[in-house]
């Protein structure tokens, strides 16, 4: 697979899987096991919403190479067809670009950098 043939689309398909699994992995490892507890906690990080505050809490840190905001604004630029239900259309096509960001990361075999923004994002998590 090459990610410079992906849409921003795709990668952010493929981000959304992978933030979600460490979200999830990371509430079952706090304790947490009711399915429904799960879901509800869940949606404090996996939300469009909660995405956006990460990306632009990480990108005002300096977090983030030259290289990866060109990554990001693929997929904040995609253009989906479909409009988000209970988010504003800026916050999701923020998050949508950070969702890229991430499928960017796996594609490439740039686990680290998911390593690296998986533990400073734990530092913000309140659970």
């Amino acid at each position: 697979m090459n990610s410079n043939e992906m849409s921003g689309g795709t990668l952010a398909y493929l981000g959304d899987a992978i933030w979600s699994f460490l979200v999830r992995e990371y509430l079952i490892s706090k304790g947490f096991h009711r399915p429904d507890d799960l879901q509800k906690m869940s949606v404090k990080y996996v939300s469009a919403k909660a995405q956006a505050a990460i990306f632009i809490n990480l990108l005002e840190s300096s977090f983030f190479t030259n290289e990866e905001i060109e990554v990001y604004k693929r997929g904040r630029n995609y253009k989906s067809g479909t409009s988000p239900k209970n988010t504003d259309i800026q916050i999701y096509r923020i998050s949508t670009g950070f969702e890229a960001l991430l499928g960017y990361w796996h594609i490439e075999k740039q686990e680290e950098r998911i390593i690296q923004l998986w533990e400073k994002v734990k530092t913000m998590m309140e659970v």
